[in-house]
């Protein structure tokens, strides 16, 4: 196992009713800044329930925080926090929300450049407005840790950072406010905790047994429950462990001392960033290629997952790893989203434009794989194999 330092100050209330604490965990006098997304929590009524709960605070709204979040929108709530002085933000919603709105934390005190910069350049986040979240849609683990991914439509670009800083004070867990997402939504949900699982897990061996254990849980949990869904979508306790799952993906634990690789995300993001796919829909297509043109870096990893995850056994190391990756692109199809660029309008012309976003990933010293060996031409290899 690796050397490693883990930190997690995010607090989580997980349950039924547990927004009814909400005022709790924001420090009185607070001025709060409601931030959503297109207006669900509207037709739902959490929003008029958060503003019962903190009537006792001076509160504010921004809405139209849309899917994969735009420096555009974001910088508007900027401008608001800095022109009526909010010092609380709350994030009611799903991934973007919150991602989202640690951006708009981070970039509302930012003083050593353009906002942008925090993107583009990768300038390192010191400071952040205070913020909690209330989550709606599980899938991005966004909840209980330190990042996310802006997109800047001038770019053309959707780029991550990461802060301490930016890390959520608290998060309202209630299973109960996923019952009414989309069906395309739990789909996207569960394969975006899958592949952040993957990302953290299937690399290269360090004798990390602890975290490959909570990782191959995860996954099948994953696998056993994620498909129920769709015949029971109102099951609280299905909802729960997907919501559970997705925050446990993403808190630091599987990832802690072991190597990790977010090439499949980074590749994702291209195509999200160019063609508007959902997130979860550009894993989905990305993972089973990626690990099909990598398989001889993820071997021994591969073999452990084909027989531990998918109970793979009494065939040829080959065989094992071929079936493990076919039965990851099977599971993806049977929780509804298809995993090819085909199946989405996309071809062989739209490659060579996918691979150009990750161009600037050099100038930044950003390396993709678990080794920094996926050179671009690889990764043209995992489009092409995709299609």
């Amino acid at each position: 196992m690796n050397n490693f330092e883990l930190v997690n100050p995010t607090k989580i209330l997980f349950g039924k009713g547990q927004i009814k604490n909400l005022s709790k965990e924001i420090p009185v006098g607070s001025k709060v800044l409601i931030l959503y997304g297109g207006g669900s929590i509207k037709k739902i009524g959490l929003l008029d329930e958060v503003k019962n709960v903190l009537k006792d605070y001076e509160i504010g709204e921004f809405g139209g925080i849309e899917p994969n979040p735009t420096y555009e929108t974001l910088m508007k709530a900027v401008a608001k926090i800095k022109k009526e002085k909010y010092d609380f933000l709350l994030a009611v919603g799903g991934g973007s929300v919150i991602d989202g709105t640690k951006f708009v934390a981070a970039a509302a005190l930012f003083n050593r450049g353009e906002p942008c910069d925090i993107l583009i350049k990768q300038l390192p986040v010191t400071t952040a407005i205070p913020l909690g979240t209330i989550l709606t849609l599980s899938g991005t683990g966004s909840e209980m840790d330190g990042e996310a991914v802006i997109s800047i439509k001038s770019e053309g670009a959707k780029i991550p950072f990461r802060s301490s800083a930016i890390f959520p004070r608290f998060s309202v867990l209630d299973p109960l406010y996923t019952y009414s997402v989309p069906v395309k939504q739990i789909s996207n949900g569960i394969i975006d905790t899958f592949v952040h699982v993957m990302e953290q897990y299937l690399t290269y061996p360090v004798n990390a047994k602890i975290q490959d254990r909570l990782a191959e849980g995860l996954l099948l949990t994953l696998i056993e429950e994620g498909p129920k869904t769709f015949e029971n979508p109102n099951d609280y306790d299905l909802r729960s462990n997907l919501m559970w799952a997705s925050t446990m993906a993403m808190n630091g634990l599987i990832g802690s001392g072991v190597p990790q690789d977010w090439s499949t995300h980074m590749v994702g993001h291209g195509i999200t960033a160019l063609y508007g796919l959902d997130h979860g829909q550009t894993l989905a297509i990305v993972l089973p290629a990626m690990l099909e043109v990598q398989k001889m870096e993820k071997h021994d990893k591969l073999l452990q997952y084909a027989e531990r995850v998918w109970g793979i056994k009494g065939e040829s190391e080959d065989e094992m790893i071929s079936i493990a990756i076919n039965k990851t692109r099977d599971f993806f199809e049977r929780v509804g989203v298809p995993t090819h660029l085909s199946s989405y309008g996309l071809g062989k012309g739209n490659v060579p434009k996918v691979v150009e976003t990750l161009e600037p990933l050099e100038a930044l010293q950003i390396k993709l794989g678990e080794n920094g060996t996926l050179t671009l031409d690889r990764v043209k290899r995992v489009l092409e194999l995709a299609l």
